[in-house]
């Protein structure tokens, strides 16, 4: 979300001054007595001394122009918390949009939000966003664009709409949060963003930005105080206890239900504030379970595996620590942990990561150059990670890693360097290499065609960027050899040299009611070679890229080339075009729309694609909530239609109020396919039904309750939608704060 919000200005040299001025006498933050009530009313006296800011920028889609409305912020501190307030002014508060939603889950919605640079370093913030009804979120931002809204603090918030607006209170614990340990003041990097959204999305700030400079924290304001700020002990325990009931019908599909799992397991994870910039987390037996059911996915006629995001919180914590360029570490990959442990934090310039986990099970993923498979083993195994990032000069870094896994007879070991060097405020590059080593077990590497000995693999990425405020130039290459394994990251293809530049040019308009708000157009190339120097794919490509009124927003990216599988050459003409627009606040409406050239994995045979994906989001007052997205997709070759798939998935929430909700997931797969036309004796027909229900009670991120049941129902053309099996689980968790 805040990425839309980097660099998003030009500067008039008046207002470059005033920044440059304000940049060297930084805003003090008045230090309190005792606690404030924080409830969304600003009647506690405090606030009368606090440091009051004004938002007066709007940086999107107008280009620092004035703000089209009023706020006022206000920041002070105690030993224990940062407290801030935002009295957000509305000309009509009857239209402010205001949902109550889990967190992280109100970007539709009017919002505020504080962005500290608590290392004032320029290269990672914490965001806390809070709607006019005080549901939150927060977020990790790096600068070079990772993070996201995955990490979860524990913090305070409230809110409430009057005639006014509305007002939001805050209170963050310095507990959660990192910065540098010192007796003495501290300055950090501050900015203060509210979200406006109505006939297009105001966003603004306390600052204009120049968008011919990359770094957006660079030209963050700065705030100086918080003298004898502490995070206390900073211990935390999360005690939880997990109960699961589940039953499969054997056999399938005219046998009875029967029991296949029936476990109560407790769970304990610590956290520790070693530092205020450092922190430690161990787990035993620890309550790794998905909640959240994954997105549907199609897995009809893919190349490659399917990628899906990581949930569960013992791996978020300080996951902003672990990324690099190549997806060297996608902790999915560890499906069954017995204990896990973990550091993280910055020591001055130095960034340090580090976890080890026991695993149950063992998966493994054999990348390929033109497919990739997959197994699990129910063997152990151990992998540790350590990672090492080192600031160097205003706003670059260089880093390392190392990756280990190991299990009876096996072992993956991964090392590297990386670079990211900034060295102009429109200059960025980033290079990264790794090597591996790696040993399969006897019957794996036989049953998998994998080397019978030690193997080793490297991998190289480099990118190169200029961005200035009007356009931006890009090379970019990447090479895998066969031989790299990342077992503890996710990298489903190796064998392969690609390269890809291209130029973007993009028109800002600074009427925010005019037609457009926002034009892009890229022209670029790219070219993929196995290792031996045979072209895989080489195509031109353009796109376009609008914003305008109504929240809409149009990409249309095109692709006219060639590309080969399996030594057989193949037009490689593609479309893939995407629209949102919002016809009326509570209701979006999306389309996206992709095909053309495609090939028949199953036979190396061409064919010609077609996939359509429309959803709906659609807010009924401020407690129910309903997203459908359907999915579908057909493939025609020479011979007549190879299979036609459609999958649905319909989420409906109600949410009581900010801390319970009750959600009801569907998710249907009604797949058809040409039996005559595949070699393998697939079934004509396949069907599948998800069903989930889910109660939860949430105080905080680590406090909760909760109670659902799932079940599967399938068909083919012999049998009719049958339960499958049904399972009912239970999880209260605790963050017990000494």
């Amino acid at each position: 979300m805040m990425r839309s919000l980097l660099g998003l200005g030009v500067l008039a040299a008046s207002v470059m001054l005033a920044n440059i001025v304000a940049a060297a006498d930084p805003h003090q933050v008045p230090k309190i007595d005792g606690e404030i009530r924080v409830d969304g009313v600003l009647d506690d006296p405090v606030w009368e001394n606090a440091l009051i800011l004004e938002i007066e920028v709007e940086v999107e889609p107008g280009e620092n122009i004035p703000a089209p409305v009023r706020t006022r912020v206000f920041i002070c501190f105690n030993d224990s918390h940062l407290y801030a307030a935002f009295r957000a002014f509305d000309p009509n508060p009857a239209v402010i949009r205001a949902r109550y939603s889990d967190r992280d889950k109100l970007w539709n919605d009017d919002w505020i939000a504080l962005v500290l640079d608590t290392f004032n370093d320029e290269r990672r913030s914490f965001l806390f966003f809070v709607n006019p009804l005080g549901i939150q979120a927060d977020s990790i931002e790096t600068a070079t664009g990772g993070g996201g809204p995955e990490w979860d603090a524990i913090w305070d918030s409230a809110g409430r709409i009057d005639d006014e607006g509305y007002v939001v209170e805050i209170a963050i614990p310095f507990s959660s949060l990192r910065f540098q340990p010192t007796d003495g003041e501290q300055t950090w990097g501050f900015d203060a963003v509210r979200s406006y959204p109505r006939l297009v999305t105001h966003k603004m700030g306390l600052f204009a930005r120049d968008r011919s400079n990359n770094c957006y924290l660079c030209q963050a304001d700065k705030i100086r105080g918080f003298t004898g700020a502490s995070p206390g002990r900073a211990l935390e325990f999360d005690p939880t206890v997990s109960a699961i009931y589940s039953e499969e019908r054997e056999p399938f599909p005219d046998g009875d239900f029967h029991e296949v799992d029936s476990t109560i397991e407790p769970g304990l994870t610590a956290r520790w504030g070693v530092t205020p910039n450092l922190n430690l987390s161990a787990t035993i037996n620890p309550d790794f379970s998905q909640i959240e059911t994954d997105a549907a996915q199609l897995d009809i006629n893919t190349q490659f595996s399917l990628f899906y995001p990581e949930q569960r919180p013992f791996f978020l914590e300080g996951f902003d620590y672990f990324q690099t360029p190549l997806t060297a570490i996608y902790t999915r990959t560890l499906a069954d942990p017995a204990w896990g442990a973990k550091v993280a934090g910055k020591i001055g310039r130095s960034a340090i990561g580090f976890f080890s986990v026991r695993d149950d099970v063992t998966n493994l993923l054999f990348p390929a150059t033109e497919w990739s498979s997959s197994t699990q083993r129910s063997e152990p195994s151990t992998g540790t990670v350590l990672r090492y990032r080192y600031d160097v000069g205003a706003s670059s870094t260089i880093g390392a890693l190392i990756t280990d896994r190991e299990g009876d007879d096996y072992y993956n070991r991964l090392y590297g360097a990386d670079l990211d060097l900034r060295f102009t405020p429109k200059d960025t590059l980033q290079l990264q290499v790794l090597e591996s080593k790696t040993l399969y077990p006897e019957d794996i590497a036989e049953a998998y065609d994998q080397p019978e000995d030690e193997f080793e693999g490297r991998a190289i990425d480099f990118l190169y960027t200029h961005q200035t405020r009007s356009y931006e130039v890009y090379a970019m290459y990447r090479e895998i050899s066969p031989g790299f394994r990342a077992d503890l990251g996710f990298v489903p293809q190796t064998g392969f040299k690609h390269y890809d530049t291209g130029y973007l040019h993009i028109w800002q308009q600074n009427d925010p009611k005019h037609w457009y708000n926002r034009l892009q157009v890229w022209l670029g190339y790219e070219h993929d070679d196995d290792w031996d120097g045979n072209m895989l794919r080489s195509a031109p490509g353009t796109f376009v890229m609008y914003r305008g009124p109504l929240q809409s927003f149009v990409f249309g990216t095109f692709y006219y080339g060639k590309q080969t599988y399996l030594g057989q050459e193949y037009d490689d003409r593609t479309f893939d075009v995407r629209l949102n627009f919002q016809p009326a606040r509570n209701l979006n409406l999306g389309l996206r729309a992709d095909g053309g050239d495609g090939i028949d994995y199953t036979k190396n045979r061409p064919g010609n694609r077609l996939r359509l994906r429309p959803s709906l989001e659609l807010f009924v007052g401020r407690h129910l909530r309903f997203d459908l997205d359907h999915l579908y997709e057909q493939f025609d070759i020479d011979e007549g239609r190879l299979y036609t798939a459609n999958l649905t998935e319909l989420r409906t929430i109600y949410q009581f109020n900010r801390r319970a909700f009750v959600r009801l997931i569907l998710q249907y797969a009604d797949h058809a396919f040409d039996e005559e036309l595949y070699a393998d004796g697939r079934d004509p027909v396949f069907k599948h039904l998800l069903t989930q229900w889910l109660f939860t009670y949430k105080v905080n991120p680590r406090t909760a309750v909760y109670l659902g049941y799932t079940d599967n129902h399938q068909a083919d053309s012999r049998i009719d939608l049958t339960q499958l099996n049904r399972t009912a689980f239970f999880k209260i968790g605790y963050a017990w704060v000494p």
